[in-house]
C-alpha cells in the first residue's frame, strides 16, 4: 500500500495474460460485475466483488499476487482500478476484454463459488 494516489497508465491485460496469471498463481482476478451477471458464471479462479459495493480496503491481498480487475467488457474494471488508486493502493491492471472477451476466446466458465 502507498500513501498517495498511484499515477501512470492502466495496463490492459488480454486473455492469454489472464490465463497464464491464474494458472501460475501470480494474479488475483477480481470480478466487479453485479450479482445478476455473475449468476451466469465466472472465470474460474476469480472472486466476486460487485462494483456497486466495492471497497478497496476489503480486497484480498495474497502473497504478493497482482490484483487484476475484470467486468463484462473492460469499463467497470478500469473504474475499480481508479478507485484503488484513489485509496492509495498500488494497482495498475485490468482485464480489458472482460468476461465477454473471455467467452469469445472460448474460455472456461464456472459457477460462482460461495
Amino acid at each position: 500500500m502507498t500513501s498517495s494516489p498511484v499515477r501512470g497508465p492502466i495496463r490492459d491485460l488480454g486473455v492469454s495474460e489472464i490465463r497464464a496469471g491464474l494458472a501460475d498463481g501470480s494474479i488475483t482476478l477480481v470480478d466487479v460485475r453485479e450479482p445478476q451477471e455473475v449468476a451466469n458464471g465466472v472465470i474460474p479462479g476469480s472472486i466476486s466483488m460487485p462494483l456497486s459495493r466495492f471497497q478497496p480496503s476489503a480486497l484480498p491481498v495474497k502473497d504478493g499476487r497482482q490484483l487484476v480487475f475484470s467486468c463484462a467488457a473492460g469499463v467497470r474494471s478500469r473504474i475499480a482500478v481508479e478507485a484503488c488508486r484513489a485509496a492509495g493502493l498500488d494497482v495498475d491492471a485490468h482485464f480489458a476484454p472482460g468476461f465477454k472477451g473471455w467467452l469469445a476466446a472460448g474460455g472456461e466458465v464456472a459457477p460462482l463459488s460461495s
